[in-house]
């Protein structure tokens, strides 16, 4: 199946536009394909941290977590002898 494509205008600074040209040229791909690649590549990173924070959240409202005193202690002993080793979840 082959997906089907949309115009989208942006507005970029002359610096990102110039940017962009170079390596277009470079790559020899065009400035709509890295564009676009761009694109995809900031919605995946954002969708997973939103994911990530909504989750975290959740763990919160159910009252899983750990409290920063014993986080503290446990950075404090990490890699010492005696670690202090806790089970945070």
């Amino acid at each position: 199946m082959c997906a089907t494509t949309e115009s989208l205008t942006i507005r970029l600074d002359s610096k990102t536009k110039k940017r962009l040209n170079a390596l277009a040229n470079q790559t020899r791909r065009s400035k709509s394909f890295l564009a676009a690649e761009a694109i995809e590549a900031y919605l995946e990173a954002e969708e997973w941290q939103l994911g990530e924070v909504s989750a975290g959240l959740k763990e919160l409202d159910r009252g899983e977590s750990v409290s920063h005193t014993r986080v503290s202690k446990w950075l404090r002993s990490w890699g010492k002898a005696g670690e202090v080793f806790h089970r945070f979840s």
